[in-house]
């Protein structure tokens, strides 16, 4: 395979020599410029059509967020964001993360074990980036009728878990909007840092129908709401039925990511067909087993197809598990939702 051929753009010459260095010790990637700010990278761009865009958030001349808009509306590409851990880090990353870009990175920083640790992390990112599916922004979905006015009796009783990972964040700012206001409640693992989850609920928020909050532990889940998991050092489960609340364990990482999408299926998996799941674009398998042990206790299960996915990871090792009943486009998520709500309903008072 050819190196992936990346292109670095960041204001400090310090940060480009690191991340040059970083990138450049995988023989899988080769830098082919560096760029101080967005004006030279755009001639760059077009001189030397890289594969991937790593992108510094705030540069002088045009932030990045501008500048990433008109890269995805004039010439799509993947790009990998270089943030901060900072609350306005984690609300310019998610923002970033709905215009388009597919993953991000935290800036490296600390001892030279973390620097080393750092860099495995970017450059699979960086990689995998280049493998995924360049979108200008969330796609706006048609706003789907009240639940109640949808026939087939409602679905007061049912209860929605999601799980996602890269190209998630753009995903659910499509799905979520496009659901009504009375919509069962719904329970969801992004995977992303914990300084990342409140402001990712908050932006949500603003722009849906259904309350968006970030989940708190013991909090009872109720409909018309949207219970985002925390990111850090605890697991998210559903402990007493569809009705029941919001459990926030400590663990180890199960299949690599703590909050883990395995983890929170397993739970609803006891509500049977009383649940629907979802598991959205991301990399990696975490979801497959959870989803497939939500199926075999009669629950319904999708999972997003490759077309319309940024990164076909989760989906399709859900899909290989036996674990998808059904696939489904993006476009056509928000009501397959329901739809499998209502079926639910009448499978589960059958």
């Amino acid at each position: 395979m050819k190196p992936v051929r990346t292109l670095i753009v960041d204001d400090s010459a310090s940060m480009r020599a690191t991340l040059k260095r970083m990138l450049s010790a995988d023989p899988e990637i080769e830098v082919v410029g560096m760029a101080p700010e967005p004006f030279a990278a755009r001639d760059m761009i077009k001189a030397l059509n890289p594969d991937v865009l790593t992108l510094d958030v705030e540069m002088p001349g045009m932030d990045g967020l501008s500048f990433l808009e008109r890269i995805m509306r004039l010439r799509p590409m993947p790009v990998v964001m270089c943030s901060t851990l900072t609350a306005r880090g984690a609300e310019v990353t998610i923002e970033a993360l709905r215009l388009g870009a597919v993953d991000y990175v935290t800036k490296p920083s600390g001892t030279p074990e973390d620097i080393e640790r750092d860099a495995g992390l970017l450059c699979e990112k960086v990689k995998s980036a280049a493998r995924s599916v360049a979108r200008a922004g969330p796609q706006r979905l048609p706003a789907q009728p009240s639940v109640a006015s949808g026939g087939g009796g409602g679905a007061a009783a049912q209860l929605i878990a999601i799980g996602s990972s890269t190209g998630g964040v753009e995903a659910l700012f499509s799905l979520l909007p496009a659901l009504p206001e009375d919509s069962p409640p719904i329970l969801i693992v992004q995977h992303m840092p914990a300084t990342f989850t409140r402001s990712f609920a908050q932006r949500l928020n603003a722009e849906c129908r259904v309350n968006v909050v970030e989940a708190t532990d013991g909090a009872q889940v109720t409909p018309g709401t949207v219970y985002i998991a925390p990111g850090g050092e605890r697991h998210m489960e559903l402990q007493g039925g569809a009705n029941g609340r919001i459990k926030l364990i400590p663990g180890n990482p199960v299949t690599g990511h703590r909050p883990s999408v395995d983890v929170l299926f397993r739970s609803v998996s006891k509500l049977g067909a009383g649940a629907v799941g979802v598991i959205l674009t991301g990399m990696g398998s975490d979801g497959a087993q959870g989803l497939l042990e939500m199926r075999r206790a009669g629950a319904r299960t999708l999972g997003q197809t490759k077309e319309t996915c940024v990164v076909w990871g989760m989906p399709r090792a859900a899909k290989e598990a036996g674990a998808v009943e059904k696939e489904v486009g993006l476009s056509a998520m928000p009501e397959a939702i329901l739809k499998a709500c209502r079926e639910t309903v009448k499978v589960g008072s059958a």
